[in-house]
């Protein structure tokens, strides 16, 4: 008999379903198209990580997974949504730092438990976010920039309130004392192009979405703001390295993981957590992270659990700092 894909990994999994006292539907997971939740629009960092996940899985699979964006409130619509989604394996999200460390400290009225209304899966990737400005902008370095922002009201564009990006800029504007205001988008995707059209003056941006400008000139990167330098853009500097005291200690990354709603069968979660090892372990992954600027992640699902409850904690601390609360 013939072995495809699905019943390759079927077959892996078949002693965690076991353990797990999987239902006889799991066993048989996938048999139908699987959507997989982004909640900011097209193009941006989430979206285009999800699409190379959803073709990975759709191979691995051996079923079809769809991307579905469904962007607004600072990705707090589409995660409520995925939430509140039915816990068969066949609705999946794409978690990232803004959905499962910072809404919940910056929400008050938040329409989901991060922790409670999700089944996290795999931790797939973190990147750092880049200080950028367009190629027009007149300020070479983060210092220029900083000496022009303390004098001058400066705008800074983000994909959402409540995003990295957002907590990003409002890090640095709380450390230093910079006039800036917060232009918030619906996703990268609508940010990045309001920056290189000189809409805004600056962007923390994830890395994957300003890598590409970055590289064609079209942006210039400032700074990194992670507390070492990324190996894709080794000439430029961090934040923390700039010698400006307000500035130490100074550390934003991003982070994209796999989930699903809470409920759903500890053996779909199983196999789905073996099939994302593949797709990481894979050289079409590799390259796409490489290229984006991305460190490959991975783990079990408790691995994952418990990171998010360590995020939680250490950006509820930033946002108190930062002050930034939304009804």
């Amino acid at each position: 008999m013939k072995l495809n894909r699905r019943t390759m990994i079927g077959a892996v999994s078949a002693t965690a379903m076991l353990a797990f006292g999987g239902s006889a539907m799991a066993q048989d997971y996938p048999t139908k198209r699987i959507t997989l939740i982004v909640p900011y629009s097209a193009g941006g960092a989430t979206d285009v990580l999800a699409r190379q996940v959803a073709d990975g899985l759709s191979q691995v699979l051996d079923e079809t997974v769809t991307v579905e964006n469904r962007p607004g409130a600072g990705a707090t619509l589409g995660t409520t949504q995925a939430a509140n989604a039915r816990p068969d394996g066949y609705t999946l999200f794409m978690g990232q730092v803004s959905s499962h460390g910072i809404a919940p400290a910056v929400y008050k009225n938040l329409q989901y438990d991060p922790v409670e209304d999700f089944a996290p899966i795999k931790l797939i990737m973190s990147i750092p976010n880049v200080m950028v400005v367009n190629e027009d902008s007149p300020y070479q370095s983060a210092e220029e920039f900083l000496e022009a922002a303390k004098s001058e009201n400066m705008t800074f564009g983000s994909s959402g309130v409540g995003s990295s990006i957002h907590l990003s800029g409002e890090m640095f504007k709380a450390s230093t004392g910079a006039d800036m205001t917060h232009v918030p988008f619906r996703g990268s995707g609508e940010a990045v192009p309001a920056l290189l059209s000189g809409d805004v003056d600056v962007m923390f941006d994830n890395l994957p979405s300003a890598m590409p400008h970055i590289e064609s000139g079209a942006l210039r990167a400032l700074a990194v703001t992670t507390p070492e330098r990324s190996e894709h853009l080794e000439d430029v500097p961090t934040l923390d390295e700039l010698g400006i005291e307000e500035l130490e200690g100074f550390a934003a990354r991003s982070w994209f993981g796999l989930m699903a709603p809470a409920g759903t069968d500890e053996a779909v979660v199983a196999t789905l957590n073996d099939a994302m090892g593949e797709v990481l372990a894979s050289d079409s992954f590799k390259k796409f992270a490489d290229t984006r600027g991305g460190q490959i992640e991975g783990g079990s699902p408790d691995d994952f659990a418990a990171y998010i409850e360590g995020e939680l904690s250490s950006w509820k601390a930033v946002v108190d700092e930062a002050g930034v609360t939304v009804e």
